[in-house]
């Protein structure tokens, strides 16, 4: 099977990460594979905020655990790097572009190796005055909405296995 066929069909959601941080390599080939997704009339609306340092994670998580109102949750799993992806609101398919993205990375990681995850909330985090804060004390100036966050890092579990597909997930017209 060809390789890119491969990953598509083996790429599962890892939920449990061993502490030790990522290479930079590995975090740059995940970042390139993101940029390099396919964007709306290729206005490549999204942004990635890598999320690394500790302090940081804990402060994001609470404020993505406060969403769905738990305090007692890690929503990101113990993943040592996170990226938060958003995307600039003025373009044509902002939501679309974000999405794509995140799937180039998803591929991209366990490609080489990394676990990754989809986390949602990322929209309501940054819309709340505390997450605008944010986004101005890193820097990032513009209208963006919070589209997703991959999580990465080492497994620290078996690979999962795939859900069984579900029937009539295609619709032929010829």
């Amino acid at each position: 099977m060809n390789e890119t066929i491969n990953t598509l069909l083996n790429r599962r959601s890892i939920r449990k990460y061993k502490p030790e941080q990522i290479k930079d390599e590995e975090l740059n080939v995940v970042l390139e594979a993101g940029k390099y997704a396919p964007s709306g009339g290729n206005q490549q609306s999204a942004l990635f905020i890598v999320v690394q340092n500790k302090k940081a994670i804990e402060k994001i998580s609470k404020m993505n655990a406060a969403v769905i109102g738990k305090d007692d949750v890690d929503p990101y799993y113990g993943a040592p790097t996170i990226i938060l992806v958003l995307a600039d609101k003025s373009k044509a398919t902002p939501v679309e572009d974000a999405s794509i993205a995140l799937g180039n990375m998803y591929n991209a990681a366990y490609s080489i190796g990394l676990g990754s995850c989809w986390i949602h909330r990322t929209k309501q985090m940054f819309e709340s005055e505390e997450g605008k804060a944010l986004l101005k004390e890193w820097g990032v100036e513009g209208d963006y909405v919070g589209v997703g966050s991959c999580i990465l890092g080492y497994p620290d579990c078996e690979q999962p296995k795939a859900a069984p597909r579900k029937d009539n997930f295609v619709v032929m017209v010829k």
